[in-house]
């Protein structure tokens, strides 16, 4: 069998069908405004999430810091989870590129961000302090379903002091599909939304962000600024398309499987189940077996991201099925026996 990667949806690689799809693309160069599939896709998810332009750009990661720096201005801040992946884990861009202070808030077990914290943390208009401009929230977080009252309430709390309301929202469709609810009223309450192609809807590359046509014109001279202004990129665009019609609905695949996953490590010895959401799995190790758990993955041919915390997330994709998930169990199994 071949290797099963846990690490992240991001190592889905494209179907044979998307393939296809991308070799026949109609491009043009799109820092010109002119691949017919680029402008296709930029309309297709606005169009869908019910709002004016879009912007595709190569990564989740540029689509955060692009909307970002169309929101603030140097010496701005925005409000963010201390633990939210545009503040935590993309290089501090916000801050380096755009001098931009991020004021972390400490999320509640649920994810969200208390609106009485947010309040504590909104600056006044005083030359003492950073100008407080943005809120940024995201949705999953760590595979947690945002419950869309709260989005609601933040977005509104927010627009009530004057501040812009942007979602990261990598995992959008990931939302959607395990609440139930259309992606354009998840995304309903915000001024922008960065939409993730290239995680569980297994385009090679690519996100998409979303908002105003004053908000989008400025994300794309910073889209130009930062590098990411491709050329013939319908290629990539064409992947995208098609991931939007062929792999949304999968998606409840993934997060069944992630579901049987957790229930088949549950019982084995050292290891804790901590949590299931949507397409992750957490575990809980003792620090002092992770290097050995991690070298009996790999000569299994399993992957997972094993650091030197005791917490494991486990992402299930595309490219895992039922058999796949039938040997992490076993794997696990014979990694951690039970004690005789």
């Amino acid at each position: 069998m071949s290797i099963v990667d846990l690490r992240s949806d991001t190592v889905t690689r494209p179907t044979a069908a998307m393939r296809a799809t991308m070799a026949f693309a109609e491009v043009g160069d799109d820092v010109y405004g002119e691949d017919p599939t680029v402008r296709a896709l930029e309309e297709r998810l606005a169009g869908d999430l019910n709002f004016a332009a879009g912007l595709f750009v190569p990564s989740g990661t540029q689509s955060n810091l692009c909307a970002l720096l169309a929101h603030c201005q140097r010496g701005d801040e925005y409000l963010v989870g201390m633990d939210a992946h545009t503040y935590k884990f993309e290089g501090g861009g916000a801050a380096v590129l755009g001098s931009i202070q991020p004021q972390p808030i400490e999320h509640a077990a649920d994810g969200t961000l208390p609106i009485d914290a947010l309040q504590r943390a909104c600056k006044p208009d005083d030359p003492h302090f950073a100008r407080t401009r943005l809120l940024a929230l995201e949705n999953t977080w760590h595979g947690r379903v945002i419950a869309q009252d709260y989005m609601i309430a933040a977005a509104a709390w927010a627009h009530s002091h004057g501040l812009g309301v942007h979602l990261d929202g990598a995992r959008l469709f990931n939302a959607a599909i395990a609440s139930g609810k259309p992606a354009r009223e998840l995304a309903a309450p915000f001024d922008t939304v960065s939409v993730c192609l290239s995680k569980g809807l297994g385009a090679p590359a690519g996100s998409v962000l979303v908002g105003s046509c004053e908000l989008i014109r400025s994300a794309r001279r910073w889209r130009k600024m930062l590098g990411g202004g491709m050329r013939q990129s319908g290629i990539l665009a064409a992947a995208c398309i098609h991931a939007l019609d062929h792999h949304v609905e999968r998606l409840a695949d993934d997060h069944a499987r992630a579901a049987r996953l957790a229930e088949g490590l549950r019982g084995i010895d050292g290891i804790a189940v901590v949590g299931q959401h949507t397409n992750m799995v957490f575990i809980d190790i003792p620090a002092d077996r992770l290097r050995a758990l991690d070298a009996h993955l790999r000569a299994h041919d399993v992957r997972a991201s094993i650091g030197y915390l005791p917490t494991v997330r486990l992402v299930t994709h595309l490219d895992i099925d039922d058999m796949g998930i039938e040997k992490v169990v076993e794997v696990f199994r014979t990694a951690c026996p039970e004690p005789v």
